[in-house]
């Protein structure tokens, strides 16, 4: 499976779309862990966890779990502040 992109802009306005459309995506039989690439994100609030969390929550419900590379600091410092970091296995 092609690893899953955060778009450059995550706001709150886009944040119901984006989870819709990447479960939307998600193949039938999923991989044990599936990646979700980080790099790309730039402006973004809290909405932007509450997507990630959402989509591991699917995973989880399907039996797979989500592995985010490339966070960048200010998304882990964003995880930490709001004290979910542990539940996103990052790279």
């Amino acid at each position: 499976m092609t690893p899953l992109k955060l778009p450059a802009s995550l706001l709150h306005a886009q944040a119901n779309a984006c989870l819709a459309q990447w479960v939307a995506q998600l193949p039938a039989a999923l991989p044990p862990q599936v990646v979700l690439d980080a790099s790309d994100l730039v402006d973004f609030d809290s909405s932007a966890l509450a997507v990630i969390l959402g989509l591991r929550r699917v995973l989880s419900q399907r039996g797979s779990a989500l592995h985010i590379e490339c966070m960048t600091p200010r998304l882990r410092e964003l995880a930490t502040l709001y004290g979910v970091l542990d539940l996103l296995h990052t790279a």
